[in-house]
């Protein structure tokens, strides 16, 4: 489902915990980390995409989150050309994405990441609020950096990056470990927190 201008209608959700860390997931298979995300289906509103997603992704429901925020109007990417899939170049141009912000209630246990036959993430962390954009995939880099300075005006006080730079070169070399994007040193599979990790919540 595109608009009229070739953007997919989707969206992003930034976890909070009760230490305002954030729930970082890294991707199947590969050294990228990212929140979760993803397409509005036919007749649903972003908020029932979100509790979907929410559920899909990181096995979460309804009754684990407290809507904190949202962005107050669409963020959007392109895609950059060797991802767009042949027969619908030429219609599609990127994504457009509505970002919530999410407090869960629940427990770290209630997280199943193989809810569903295709998982998206295949290990999960807490992470301080101003994620390392580096392990993010490049071309959504712009869009996390927006999501996440609109969506800090919810918290009080609002978190600061401990790079100075991070809002000028928004790919910041502190953050998470080459070990851990690496080994996964210090990550949760499926809510069991791996040999030499800890349980932040």
């Amino acid at each position: 489902m595109l608009d009229r201008e070739g953007y997919r209608p989707n969206v992003g959700i930034i976890l909070l915990n009760t230490n305002n860390e954030v729930w970082w997931g890294k991707r199947v298979r590969e050294h990228s980390w990212q929140f979760p995300q993803g397409g509005i289906k036919y007749g649903e509103t972003p908020e029932q995409a979100m509790y979907r997603e929410l559920q899909e992704e990181t096995g979460l429901r309804q009754e684990h989150v407290k809507v904190v925020g949202r962005t107050r109007n669409w963020l959007r990417y392109e895609g950059p050309p060797h991802f767009i899939r042949r027969e619908i170049r030429g219609h599609y141009r990127g994504e457009k994405q509505i970002w919530f912000l999410l407090r869960m209630i629940g427990r770290d246990s209630d997280i199943n990441l193989r809810i569903t036959n295709t998982p998206e993430f295949d290990a999960w962390r807490w992470h301080q609020y101003w994620v390392p954009l580096d392990v993010v995939i490049e071309f959504k880099r712009d869009v996390y950096l927006k999501a996440l300075q609109e969506l800090s005006r919810f918290l009080n006080p609002a978190p600061k990056p401990d790079n100075q730079n991070y809002f000028r070169i928004y790919t910041p070399q502190s953050g998470i470990p080459v070990k851990d994007r690496n080994t996964g040193e210090g990550v949760k599979e499926n809510g069991a927190v791996k040999d030499g990790g800890t349980d932040t919540k």
